[in-house]
């Protein structure tokens, strides 16, 4: 069957109704996406391109109409039809309200439904390709979230390396999103459609990493029962992501040297060699020049694997992307735990923008996971951990030196600052009683 360029995402708790949806639009050409809840709608949303969404009204958890509103504010190319078994004049005025450009009650014919949907996609403002790919360029690149130069610097490099194998090595704190850079670089790229294999090389025993990432043959070593292929013959034709590269002993270094120079690898235990073609990209959070003077890196594959560099910046370097990040945890965590889409307010957001994240995004998100757990329906400065809600600040480096109880007590005076002359939230803080508190403030 010949499908039109449409994409139509379908949604309804009914798989009756889905499936009948479906033959009615495939039978008119048009490609289809079923989901039966809203959660799995909006994981559709982010992996396809769509067209056109089409949604019942009532459904158990999220509704098909914070379904309407979830896409008009995140994906406004996209026009929203609404099917509903529960016709009413106020339910299509909040339907048309929330983004709805079309409202179908059941039962339908397939020629109503034929007419709404070619009404339906004459409302789109121009293609949703082109809308998505605005939407990439404005908030987002591939697994990347962000609108700052910071970021921005990072994709300049994901697209000019995006579709050749050279080598790549990305640099940055632990938390920062390495992984993602790296996934970003293969799956924006034209070898998307190959292996992408992630491999965290401290997470795996040395005395059992060359056997993973290289293969091995039966008997090679005790419990070697059969032949197996490592990570790099997974890989082929793709890329392969060496994390925390730096935890790898001298001799896989020496194998991994090897790989790069010759394109091909040998299993543990063989003689024979084996073609590989792939791309290699290799991350730390380690300064590996540090290593390579401790004797403990090899300086020839140092200069392999940092071909091009990428360095990721940390989360308090990029803080204008904080509240693309918060959104997307509130998204995540809201629909995985509490099945409805959750809120942040103004001033629990302005609390995590003051905020230094010495854990990166990683820590943000764990901080969201917990906010959307103890909140009803949006997250406010109560749900969010104790050491986020006092912002205090700390003397420049290239002030004056001042004696330990000067220090002292201008610390004390800016934790009673920040916290608007609370003693107990200051003692707190300051890891003292009460008492002792009150003895320094006299």
């Amino acid at each position: 069957m010949v499908f039109n360029r449409e994409n139509i995402l379908l949604v309804d708790d009914d798989v009756h109704i889905l499936e009948l949806l479906q033959r009615h639009l495939q039978s008119l050409n048009y490609h289809t996406f079923k989901a039966v809840s809203v959660k799995e709608a909006i994981s559709i949303l982010k992996d396809q391109t769509i067209d056109l969404l089409i949604t019942d009204l009532k459904m158990p958890g999220v509704d098909g109409l914070e379904l309407v509103k979830y896409v008009s504010e995140h994906f406004p190319s996209i026009p929203k039809l609404v099917v509903t078994g529960y016709p009413s004049v106020d339910g299509a005025l909040e339907a048309m309200k929330s983004g709805a450009v079309e409202y179908v009650t059941k039962p339908f014919t397939k020629e109503e439904l034929k007419t709404a949907v070619i009404k339906s996609l004459k409302r789109r403002p121009k293609r949703v390709a082109e809308k998505v790919s605005e939407i990439r360029d404005d908030d987002s690149y591939g697994e990347l979230i962000g609108q700052s130069e910071a970021i921005k610097k990072v994709t300049d490099v994901i697209d000019r390396v995006k579709n050749n194998r050279a080598t790549v090595f990305i640099s940055g704190e632990s938390g920062t999103g390495k992984e993602l850079v790296a996934r970003s670089i293969h799956y924006m790229g034209k070898y998307a459609t190959a292996p992408f294999i992630a491999v965290n090389c401290g997470g795996i025993p040395e005395s059992l990493l060359e056997a993973e990432l290289f293969g091995y043959t039966k008997g090679a070593f005790t419990g070697a029962d059969d032949n197996r292929e490592g990570f790099f013959q997974a890989a082929n034709k793709g890329t392969i992501f060496l994390d925390e590269i730096g935890n790898a002993s001298l001799a896989t270094q020496s194998r991994l040297l090897r790989v790069l120079q010759e394109k091909e690898v040998m299993r543990v235990g063989s003689q024979k060699v084996e073609s590989i073609d792939l791309r290699v990209i290799a991350a730390t959070n380690v300064n590996l020049k540090d290593l390579i003077a401790k004797g403990r890196f090899r300086e020839d594959l140092y200069y392999r694997l940092t071909v091009v560099e990428v360095s990721v910046p940390a989360l308090k370097e990029r803080k204008e992307d904080i509240g693309l990040l918060t959104n997307k945890f509130l998204l995540k965590y809201g629909v995985e735990f509490k099945d409805r889409l959750i809120t942040i307010s103004n001033e629990a957001l302005n609390v995590l923008e003051r905020y230094d994240w010495p854990g990166n995004i990683r820590e943000l998100e764990n901080v969201i996971q917990r906010a959307v757990i103890m909140c009803d329906k949006q997250v406010t400065i109560a749900d969010l951990p104790e050491q986020l809600k006092y912002n205090i600040t700390f003397p420049k480096e290239n002030q004056s030196l001042l004696p330990l109880k000067k220090m002292e007590k201008n610390y004390i005076l800016k934790v009673l600052k920040a916290t608007n002359n609370n003693k107990s939230k200051a003692a707190k803080i300051l890891e003292i009683d009460r008492k002792t508190l009150g003895e320094k403030i006299k």
